[in-house]
């Protein structure tokens, strides 16, 4: 596709912005080699492309960073090392690292946060699956609310807290041993709860897969669950949520 003849297209009113943009995204990616970098993944889907840092060689993370960097793109990166952080600061000096969330990310423009979500947890352990919740919407322009250590050992932390909910496009409720935060919060609130089991627990908790189990067998109604410290997961989806509960979908685009 010629990009400029397009371009041209439109300024001349010989073809539509609504038309123009349903061919922009059928634009390819661009191929390093080792990855294919989706530049256009906002336009189709309203997010831009994400990393998953862990596994990945530091030469390649580091070509990754720069290459979307220098397209100017806001690059968000989950589940990175202190030495992935290093090497990519390196090359990328603005890049920010956050050690609890293991988020690394690159933000090239500023972006105003709207609408609400409320990231909760049953414990202080469970924070950093939370964080990556919570900073994953934030990048993605959602205003975030945390409500930390409101597990069901103490429930009246949680009760007593209830005006914090008010006015939450959604709540994500994050818990590790049996799980049972979710439930608890879907029976109290009038809107979605994402359910995130955490790997935290004893032997019989089976690093997360009681409390997985406890959030899908649950009884209260309005429970999606994500998979195990899937906190990206869920933060993408309550942002979502977030965007048509607030009807920011079309200005993020």
């Amino acid at each position: 596709m010629d990009v400029t003849e397009l371009l041209r297209q439109v300024k001349e009113g010989t073809i539509s912005v609504e038309a123009a943009e349903k061919e922009l995204k059928k634009l390819p990616y661009e191929d390093l080699g080792f990855a294919k970098l989706d530049h256009h993944r906002k336009v189709r889907q309203g997010f831009e492309e994400v990393i998953y840092c862990s596994g990945k060689t530091t030469e390649h993370l580091v070509k990754i960073y720069r290459t979307l960097a220098g397209e100017g793109i806001n690059v968000l990166g989950t589940r990175a090392s202190e030495e992935q952080y290093e090497a990519v600061r390196e090359t990328v000096p603005e890049a920010v690292y956050d050690p609890i969330s293991r988020i690394l990310k690159v933000e090239k423009r500023e972006k105003e946060r709207s609408g609400k979500i409320v990231v909760c947890t049953g414990g202080t352990a469970d924070v950093p699956v939370a964080e990556e919740a919570a900073q994953t919407a934030e990048f993605f322009g959602t205003q975030v609310v945390r409500l930390f250590d409101v597990g069901v050992a103490g429930i009246h932390r949680l009760l007593s807290n209830m005006n914090v909910f008010e006015g939450a496009s959604c709540v994500v409720a994050v818990a590790g041993m049996e799980g049972a935060l979710a439930g608890v919060v879907a029976g109290l609130v009038e809107v979605p709860v994402i359910a995130v089991p955490t790997s935290v627990g004893y032997g019989a908790s089976f690093h997360g897969l009681s409390a997985l189990l406890t959030m899908l067998n649950s009884c209260a109604n309005g429970i999606t669950v994500v998979n195990i410290d899937n906190g990206y997961g869920a933060a993408y989806v309550a942002t979502q949520i977030n965007r048509l509960a607030f009807g920011g979908l079309r200005e993020e685009r």
